[in-house]
């Protein structure tokens, strides 16, 4: 075990203790284990609080079971938008028509939650964005697919595959709105994910989602994001109600430079949401912060290689190498390994991901960190290549 001593950062203690505590593993990337044993009081049915740096995973609650997400799932066709938008396959003053099929699905005749845009008249990209964060706008929503796959339906497909590109494995998307579908379905984990991925990878439209109201025509919509002003340091994400999944949301703060996710579904009312929401948000800030262990480019530790150049590759992070560890107590004790599928067979070029570091607290909050090839490895020769082969069925490759 490691003892985290001292103020934040805490790499200078941490950093020979490591090396005796790092373990190579014959496994791949695995998903970050989650805290089991935190009792916290909620109405929802499904929750899960994440770290936005380091995606850790502080808490969850049926975190993988599939829900109805209603509008949540309008953040996958706004990271359609986010993308065509800076590709320059749209602009912002694009317009897009509102057709019928959109007007009576999600406008004024469908009673569902919609920005009233004409029907048969267009409306600016910008405005249909604004309405779609904003007020949750169904007709905007599903005018967008429309202009830009030609089909609702089409618009779906793209947002699942899209949704695959990214690692989510489980969503599925029948519609571009959330209305309900037996089919439509998320977990709490990938709407936080998602979440994450907007927030890390889209940080010029990011913003857009802390307005606090929107003007269209004569209509004048407030934020549907009740811890907006409530709670320090919300700044986004997603409000979502259908009656087969309950209340939802996933929203985002950032205090002290430490930011957090929280995806919750299933709550009863909107105010249970709320509270649900505000509870883990102040849990995680009260309970969590993030701590540096390495400096960028520093050595993390080694990884066997077979029939290369040499017998072990040193590793390190991309980055600075942060993981999120409890407050409390002072001293927290932290566990860490190296996972990677090995031994590692060359040619390795330096900046290669080639391993994961996994550090894990007391309480079985994870940090996962992934790791890189520090220099290139060339193969060896066949002398060098028919040693290794011994040694490897000698000991089983016994790191």
């Amino acid at each position: 075990m490691l003892t985290l001593a001292g103020a934040r950062p805490v790499h200078f203690l941490l950093r020979l203790a490591l090396a005796l505590t790092l373990v190579a593993g014959r496994v791949g990337v695995v998903v970050a284990q989650t805290q089991q044993n935190v009792e916290i009081p909620l109405k929802s049915t499904q929750a899960i609080v994440i770290d936005a740096d380091t995606g850790s995973v502080l808490f969850q609650r049926n975190a993988d079971e599939l829900t109805p997400p209603a509008s949540m799932s309008k953040l996958m066709l706004l990271v359609l938008m986010f993308m065509a938008l800076r590709s320059g396959e749209i602009t912002p003053d694009t317009e897009f028509l509102m057709s019928e099929h959109a007007w009576r699905t999600g406008g004024a005749p469908s009673r569902t939650s919609a920005m009233f845009v004409p029907l048969g008249k267009t409306a600016k990209v910008d405005e249909l964005l604004k309405g779609i964060i904003v007020q949750s706008a169904n007709d905007a929503a599903i005018s967008v697919a429309e202009n830009m796959r030609g089909s609702e339906a089409l618009f779906a497909e793209a947002m699942t595959e899209e949704a695959r590109r990214l690692g989510l494995k489980k969503s599925v998307f029948k519609n571009a709105t959330g209305l309900y579908d037996p089919e439509h379905l998320m977990t709490v984990r990938e709407i936080g994910q998602l979440a994450r991925h907007i927030i890390k990878e889209f940080p010029e439209y990011y913003p857009l989602f802390a307005l606090r109201e929107f003007n269209y025509r004569v209509h004048k919509f407030r934020n549907l994001n009740p811890l907006l002003g409530a709670v320090a340091g919300v700044d986004g994400i997603k409000t979502g109600y259908v009656k087969e999944g309950g209340y939802g949301i996933v929203v985002s703060a950032k205090q002290d430079n430490h930011r957090l996710i929280v995806a919750i579904n299933g709550a009863p009312t909107a105010e249970d949401r709320k509270g649900d929401a505000r509870r883990l948000l102040e849990w995680g800030f009260r309970n969590y912060s993030e701590a540096r262990l390495f400096d960028p480019g520093q050595i993390v530790g080694h990884a066997r290689i077979w029939g290369g150049e040499r017998m072990y590759m040193p590793l390190v992070g991309g980055d600075q190498v942060n993981v999120v560890v409890p407050k409390f107590p002072a001293n927290p004790k932290v566990s860490a390994r190296i996972f990677y599928k090995g031994p590692l067979k060359p040619p390795l070029k330096k900046g290669e991901q080639v391993a994961t570091l996994r550090v894990t607290t007391a309480n079985d909050a994870t940090s996962e960190v992934p790791l890189y090839a520090a220099e290139d490895v060339e193969r060896a020769g066949f002398v060098r290549r028919g040693l290794d082969s011994l040694l490897y069925l000698a000991t089983r490759w016994i790191p």
